[in-house]
């Protein structure tokens, strides 16, 4: 496959040029993310680069956040927050 932009250089407001789907659980990601895609509707519960544990709530189906994150959260993870979506793609 011939790749149109070679010479490109990989910056955070690019589009991503890797992913991973995600099992909530509350471990380090692989990468730190770019976007996180949403594909079943649910609570996002993440900690962010920064270190604040958010919790984004009713994201719908199909959504794509450009947020940073470190972990995605399951079900008992930080106190009081847990992930309910489904089909999640970390992007980096």
């Amino acid at each position: 496959m011939t790749d149109r932009y070679p010479g490109t250089h990989n910056v955070i407001d690019g589009p991503a040029d890797g992913a991973a789907n995600v099992t909530p659980s509350g471990d380090a990601l692989a990468n730190t993310t770019r976007a996180i895609y949403v594909g079943g509707a649910g609570h996002l519960a993440v900690r962010m680069k920064s270190g604040e544990d958010l919790l984004f709530s009713s994201v719908p189906a199909g959504t794509i956040l450009p947020i940073r994150v470190t972990h995605i959260y399951g079900t008992g993870g930080s106190p009081g927050i847990e992930t309910t979506a489904t089909l999640i793609v970390a992007m980096y």
